[in-house]
């Protein structure tokens, strides 16, 4: 570990830091439903929508109503993917002639774009046409990342609120976000990208004559206004199969940095509007507080351990730090930062891979990814997830102090409690139990390039991150299987929506409820034993049940390579 690269880590910080409160304070506009002053431009184009669609947006909607048309929203989309990726062979803007991907590839992909997971079974500059890249995945990214924030908007008003029927209307929250948050800023975000070296083309490649006088062809194609939403909106699809890493898409230090920036950015403000929405700045910097120092704790592991590197090959005369599998142009600390930010933040985009990690060093992006990608999280996804937390460590709060828990002025009880817990078990059920069945089933055991407790890692990882909507991978897996493909397909979209709509049950049941006023029996939500408990119950909740699998995995993987084996 070197001095330049805790600079890289607080510098880093600092910035997003001093971003939390303008990003927030626009997002507090776009849920209040306020005028911008993008209205101006973009304000006839929303109402131009809502007029094509027969939308009313002041009309709100019960939960119920908002997460069906949600669902529906959705569906409809994933239907939409698939036909075109089906299709593809025929649909225009293909230079490369690339046919239809198989069904269970196409089911894969839909579903993997619909919920904001971004995981990929194929390479994308073999396997893609630009339509497929530009009209089939790219409108997810645009609008999945939406739909989180929207949910996001939904759960703030089922605190806010006071004896409410309705938590809002979702076209609305989704068309505002896009027209006015996400559309602009991958607008000018692109530019930068293309004024840095990302290629922005309809041609499918190039052919070149290299320094040593061969011929070598070039993939190409409309590079940086994917890349742009890609990380914006936490999606983390590559147009590349090396993803980030690869120089068309993240070609120099600066690029890496504000790609990593961008990922963060809508997150760090979304704790800044909640606080907005409750009337309450001090519950959004402890929440943010809470996040940060999970952050830091997890850089600090997956930092020193790839700076320290593999015992193996220092007693064969190879000093340093682990640089398998990353850039020469970013180094240890930059690759660091990279894999703990794309996983605490559900985005899924890797500048290395994680499959070459020091097995301690990988732990920390699977463990990310196990706690619910609450550490900072996901666009929308990250911010509700933390409060399902933040009921459950109210509801201890109150057993201890012998009072009905109370959260932001309103009562947590049975039911709230009930749902949270619902939504939490997900996460644990389909990820160990997948993987329990991949590990045994002769579909399942083909997939791991490595035998031992690092395939079963890459099992292990695969369906968290599947399940967990990240889309990141331990590399060494062949998932482009009808097995792999169907299975991950379906804890991908159990993963997302099995626990938004819990999520929005509470929401529902929160808006209904009366204000409680703080009195001197309540327990304090925003000091530092309140951010003490959240970090206990975030790591005990969402860690304690994944001790089994890590043992078997990543432990036992570190344990194996400091007694001198391969893995």
């Amino acid at each position: 570990m070197t001095p330049q690269g805790w600079t890289l880590i607080f510098l880093f910080i600092a910035v997003l830091i001093a971003l939390t409160k303008p990003i927030g304070l626009w997002l507090f506009a776009l849920y209040e439903g306020r005028r911008t002053p993008l209205h101006a431009v973009l304000g006839p184009v929303e109402r131009g929508f809502y007029a094509l669609a027969g939308i009313d947006p002041s009309v709100e909607q019960s939960w119920r109503r908002y997460a069906v048309h949600m669902l529906i929203f959705n569906l409809a989309l994933l239907v939409f993917t698939y036909a075109v990726l089906r299709l593809q062979g025929v649909l225009p803007l293909n230079p490369l002639g690339y046919p239809a991907l198989s069904g269970h590839l196409a089911f894969n992909t839909a579903v993997s774009f619909t919920t904001n997971t971004n995981w990929q079974s194929y390479g994308g500059e073999s396997t893609l046409s630009n339509f497929s890249q530009m009209v089939g995945l790219t409108i997810h990214n645009f609008l999945s990342a939406a739909t989180g924030i929207a949910l996001a908007f939904a759960f703030f008003r089922g605190f806010a609120r006071r004896e409410a029927k309705s938590i809002g209307n979702f076209w609305a929250d989704v068309t505002r976000v896009t027209l006015y948050l996400l559309l602009p800023i991958s607008f000018f975000y692109a530019l930068f990208l293309v004024a840095s070296g990302v290629p922005q083309t309809l041609a499918g490649s190039v052919d070149i004559v290299t320094l040593e006088g061969a011929k070598q062809t070039l993939a190409l194609g409309p590079v940086a206004s994917q890349e742009a939403i890609k990380m914006l909106g936490t999606n983390g699809g590559g147009f590349f199969n090396a993803n980030s890493a690869h120089p068309f898409e993240n070609p120099t230090a600066l690029t890496n940095l504000v790609q990593m920036l961008s990922i963060f950015l809508i997150g760090f403000g979304l704790t800044w509007t909640f606080a907005k929405a409750v009337g309450n700045t001090r519950q959004g910097w402890a929440i943010l507080t809470a996040m940060i120092l999970l952050f830091l704790a997890g850089v600090t592991v997956v930092y020193w351990q790839e700076a320290a590197g593999n015992p193996i090959l220092h007693a064969m005369g190879v000093p340093g730090g682990n640089m398998e599998g990353k850039e020469v142009r970013f180094g240890t600390a930059a690759s660091a930062l990279f894999s703990v930010v794309t996983t605490a933040a559900s985005c899924g985009a890797v500048n290395a891979m994680h499959d070459s990690f020091t097995p301690l060093g990988g732990l920390i992006p699977l463990l990310n990814i196990q706690l619910g990608e609450v550490v900072i999280g996901g666009v929308g996804a990250g911010i509700y997830g933390f409060l399902l937390f933040a009921i459950l460590a109210v509801f201890v709060a109150g057993l201890m102090v012998g009072r009905t828990p109370e959260y932001v002025g309103k009562k947590i009880e049975g039911r709230e409690v009930k749902l949270a817990v619902l939504a939490i078990a997900v996460l644990p059920l389909i990820i160990l139990g997948f993987t329990a069945i991949s590990s045994v089933l002769p579909q399942g055991l083909a997939g791991p390039l490595n035998k031992g407790p690092h395939g079963f890692s890459e099992i292990l990882y695969a369906f968290t991150s599947a399940v967990g909507n990240n889309g990141s991978a331990f590399a060494g897996l062949t998932a482009n299987t009808p097995y792999y493909d169907a299975m991950l397909g379906i804890a991908m979209w159990v993963g997302r929506f099995f626990v938004i709509v819990p999520m929005l049950a509470i929401a529902g049941s929160l808006a209904a409820k009366k204000y409680t006023p703080e009195t001197a029996g309540s327990f304090p939500t925003t000091g530092p034993l309140w951010i003490g408990l959240l970090v206990g119950i975030v790591l005990i909740v969402g860690g304690l049940t994944f001790l089994p699998s890590l043992a078997l995995g990543p432990i036992a993987d570190h344990l194996a390579m400091i007694h001198g084996q391969l893995f």
